[in-house]
């Protein structure tokens, strides 16, 4: 019988590990540089507990069961409500600010797509407990430079910022009642998957006419550099409802981020509990969704049960990130895995020293790799050491000496066996100096 895994999921062979690695070293990397603590937890929660946040509605989203006891819980689809979860239960003991990220893998009950599986891995950095733009504006500059870490420009990707007060009070100027308010919100980021032509009938269902809707549409196609708030806020018609937007733009310059952020009033984020800035990270060339988002929420941990606390913070996907290095024909891995050194006898008389040799080496702390083939073709050999792209190659040739060949360079000298050690690591240090 033929088993395959399930629908959008993945297997990861050692390539398709090294690159996952290699996004989970980046993500963690970049995230201590900015003082953030890493932190997990569960892989399933109460279902509750995702009813609490996003409504009944999220059900139908989940992969949900019930245990023995009768207990109904769901595989985590996010880390936020767990995020919030265990910051109320001790948030009185906890140093603010509190600084978190994580690197979970999530479940979603959805129909895969490009840049979107039913399991992933996603980053989630929170600032919690400061009551301040900076926290804003440190959030955003972290993920701009995570992307600077792999390589990736401003003229591939753009952080598109927006307030959801702003967009509120926009809106309600344009004719939409209070109540209506999160429907607008979730129409709005909902707006780029469906024709010009539904939007506009569901726009009119909210209360706003033909002249708001293209008023709106007006607002929302346009963006503004940073340093140019008082543009936006003429072109809006806005004054007190861009009070934070204005203190968020002063850090955003501070910070630097001149050529990876914009504003853009058509960014609103439909989940409900963010309550100010709100922001997305775009491929400029449209073909992917959203690289990541994320925004204020200062009310989240009360509806856990926890203090007043202010926060913010953003997810990034794996799966969207992944798709574009590659478009882009940027690194996916890189060689910290590989072999510091591949080890081989060169005939059956060398064997027995093969073994002991490359433990020796290991327990010098290199990574060292042997061959399982005994032969007296060096070519051979040597091929095999290239397939396992080891930096070096040290082939046996009697219990007393050992050729020692730069499989870069293709440098090969003659060595004394008794200390290849040695020598292996003075030409490891030769190749890298910086990492000395």
């Amino acid at each position: 019988m033929k088993l395959q895994g399930p629908k959008g999921t993945r297997d990861f062979y050692p390539t398709e590990m090294a690159r996952r690695r290699y996004l989970h070293d980046a993500w963690r990397r970049v995230s201590i540089r900015h003082g953030f603590d890493e932190v997990d937890g569960p892989i399933f929660e109460s279902l509750d507990l995702y009813r609490a946040k996003s409504g009944e509605g999220i059900v139908s989203e989940l992969f949900h069961f019930q245990d023995r006891g009768g207990r109904e819980l769901a595989i985590r689809p996010e880390f936020t409500p767990t995020l919030a979860r265990m910051v109320a239960a001790k948030a009185n003991a906890l140093p603010r600010p509190i600084r978190w990220f994580t690197i979970p893998n999530l479940c979603r009950a959805e129909k895969p797509q490009r840049g979107r599986l039913r399991e992933f891995d996603q980053w989630n950095v929170d600032l919690l407990g400061l009551d301040d733009p900076l926290a804003d504006a440190e959030v955003i500059a972290l993920a701009c430079d995570l992307l600077r870490e792999l390589g990736v420009t401003p003229d591939m990707v753009q952080c598109r910022i927006s307030h959801r007060e702003a967009a509120r009070a926009i809106l309600t100027s344009l004719g939409v009642h209070d109540d209506k308010i999160q429907d607008a919100f979730t129409l709005l980021d909902a707006k780029g998957k469906m024709p010009l032509s539904l939007f506009v009938d569901k726009a009119k269902a909210l209360g706003l006419d033909s002249k708001a809707v293209d008023r709106f549409n007006t607002l929302c196609e346009k963006s503004y550099p940073i340093k140019e708030i008082n543009a936006l806020r003429d072109d809006a018609g806005l004054d007190d409802a861009l009070n934070d937007f204005a203190l968020l733009d002063t850090e955003l310059d501070n910070l630097g981020l001149h050529e990876w952020c914009q504003y853009d009033l058509g960014i609103v984020r439909g989940l409900a509990y963010y309550t100010g800035t709100v922001f997305e990270l775009h491929v400029t060339t449209g073909k992917e969704r959203a690289l990541g988002g994320g925004g204020r929420y200062d009310k989240l941990i009360e509806l856990f049960g926890g203090p007043a606390m202010s926060g913010v913070g953003f997810g990034m996907g794996d799966v969207v990130l992944s798709n574009l290095l590659e478009d882009q024909n940027l690194p996916l891995t890189d060689d910290s895995l590989n072999p510091d050194v591949f080890v081989a006898a060169a005939g059956e008389d060398t064997v027995a020293v093969l073994s002991s040799t490359t433990m020796e080496l290991r327990r010098s702390g290199l990574h060292a790799r042997m061959s399982y083939k005994s032969t007296r073709n060096i070519g051979k050999l040597l091929k095999e050491a290239e397939k396992s792209n080891a930096r070096l190659a040290v082939i046996i040739e009697d219990r007393d000496r050992a050729q020692v060949k730069d499989l870069s360079t293709g440098q090969q000298l003659p060595h004394p066996l008794q200390q290849i050690v040695q020598v292996v690591k003075d030409s490891l240090a030769r190749r890298n100096p910086g990492a000395q």
